[in-house]
């Protein structure tokens, strides 16, 4: 049985089929873009400069709605949002732009990063280069890689791509062996996704099972179903270097404190 994810990527590659745009011409331009932020130096960091149990960097995400959920905030304001995120503590941004199923928009992520000095990832469905030139077009400082949706000749020349454009690339498993497939082409930045793509369940003990695969020196991101600070908490205890985290922040009616209690610092609600 088809997935959602499944649905949205095949919907992303009919667009990628007709799309009739000169290859080179866009490569250049994506080139010629001011040089991206680091993406992966403040998941280094681990909350350096700041107090607090979890030592872990946290990177949170512009949603306005999801398949599975609906909307979740369709009028939010990106502007707003991002400098709520960076003022709570958030190490990076992931905004979505993808417009048919979540409602997001490359506007979104150009309003967001010219907004904070975040670095900012391009949370979409890549599945071409051209998808890449026009993240690093767009402002984006890094770009995910989905292994479940591309073959391993299709991850390893977008990792390729995104590297000589000076972008991270967040490549995203979900299990052992999209994980072995990921280091396999020598990815960096892994992100485990804790839900599952069949049940939709979040299974946390996987993703801390996998975590303890990752080797030394990759860095390691966890993703979906993060809402408390114990969480959080755990997961930096299991080895993960970030968090992502998107739907508890956005629905928060105090994003900056939400930010903050995640990572278990306390800031003015105020």
């Amino acid at each position: 049985m088809a997935t959602y994810l499944d649905r949205i990527a095949a919907w992303h590659r009919d667009v990628a089929a007709t799309d009739r745009r000169d290859l080179k011409d866009l490569a250049a331009k994506a080139r010629a873009m001011p040089p991206p932020r680091d993406f992966t130096e403040p998941l280094k960091a681990l909350g350096s400069g700041r107090t607090g149990e979890a030592a872990i960097a946290l990177i949170a995400e512009i949603k306005r709605r999801s398949p599975s959920k609906g909307d979740i905030a369709p009028d939010l304001d990106p502007v707003e949002l991002a400098r709520a995120y960076a003022s709570g503590g958030a190490s990076c941004l992931s905004v979505l732009t993808d417009g048919p199923h979540f409602g997001g928009s490359p506007e979104d992520l150009e309003l967001a990063r010219a907004a904070v000095e975040l670095p900012v990832l391009r949370k979409d469905f890549t599945v071409s280069a051209a998808d890449l030139y026009d993240a690093r077009i767009m402002g984006a400082d890094a770009v995910l890689l989905i292994v479940a949706l591309l073959d391993d000749g299709e991850l390893a020349e977008l990792l390729q791509i995104a590297g000589e454009l000076g972008m991270a690339a967040l490549v995203e498993v979900h299990d052992e062996l999209e994980l072995a497939r990921a280091l396999e082409i020598g990815a960096q930045l892994v992100g485990v996704n804790q839900r599952d793509l069949h049940s939709f369940e979040v299974d946390r003990e996987r993703a801390e099972r996998l975590a303890r695969q990752v080797p030394a020196g990759v860095l390691k991101i966890a993703e979906s179903g993060v809402e408390s600070h114990a969480q959080v908490a755990a997961l930096a205890e299991a080895g993960f270097d970030g968090v992502l985290v998107g739907e508890a922040l956005v629905r928060s009616r105090h994003r900056p404190a939400a930010v903050a209690e995640l990572l278990g610092w306390t800031v003015p609600c105020g």
